[in-house]
């Protein structure tokens, strides 16, 4: 499984190519209580949340073909699911090493650290 941290991202963003010329996603799988202490702003990608436990439920409501970058608060819960996604057909899913906390720290600022 590959691993991308927050600064790789826009790099990541440019070389994904959508399906359909659609745009990459980011799958937050954080809890609903830390999506609401800490989010990130979608801007060059669509963005959904999916908490980790509901993801074996859910992940049939996912394009297999569109790339994906799984974010968690510091990357293990991603990994997880990241490697859950692979193992089920998915093509283009890539960790996000350091999670929100790391997007704070090298992307925006603005999001909280909890």
């Amino acid at each position: 499984m590959k691993s991308i941290t927050p600064a790789q991202l826009t790099d990541w963003l440019q070389l994904a190519q959508a399906p359909r010329g659609g745009l990459p996603l980011v799958l937050d799988v954080r809890e609903p209580w830390e999506l609401q202490t800490a989010s990130v702003k979608p801007e060059g990608f669509e963005l959904q949340h999916m908490p980790m436990r509901s993801v074996p439920a859910r992940y049939m409501e996912l394009d297999r073909d569109q790339p994906i970058a799984v974010l968690c608060h510091h990357g293990a819960r991603s990994a997880q699911v990241a490697q859950f996604l692979i193992n089920n057909g998915f093509t283009a899913v890539v960790n996000v090493h350091g999670g929100i906390h790391a997007w704070s720290q090298q992307r925006d600022p603005g999001v909280p650290v909890y």
